[in-house]
């Protein structure tokens, strides 16, 4: 998680104010990826690829970068 500070405002992560609802936010980001990552890991080879995707794809696919 990046953090930058930026003159005479508070901390910055992601470019987001550092609030309270900031701070749940970037929860509720980090746990709906951990979540989708236990449940995209525990699928076989064979169901991983009836969804078109590898298991190198998972850490990709939770972090929104495919």
């Amino acid at each position: 998680m990046a953090i930058t500070m930026n003159r005479g405002t508070a901390a910055n992560v992601r470019g987001t104010p550092m609030t309270l609802s900031g701070i749940v936010s970037g929860v509720i980001h980090w746990n709906k990826a951990r979540r989708t990552r236990a449940v995209l890991s525990r699928l076989s080879t064979h169901e991983l690829d009836d969804i078109g995707i590898s298991r190198g794809d998972i850490d990709s696919i939770c972090l929104g970068r495919r």
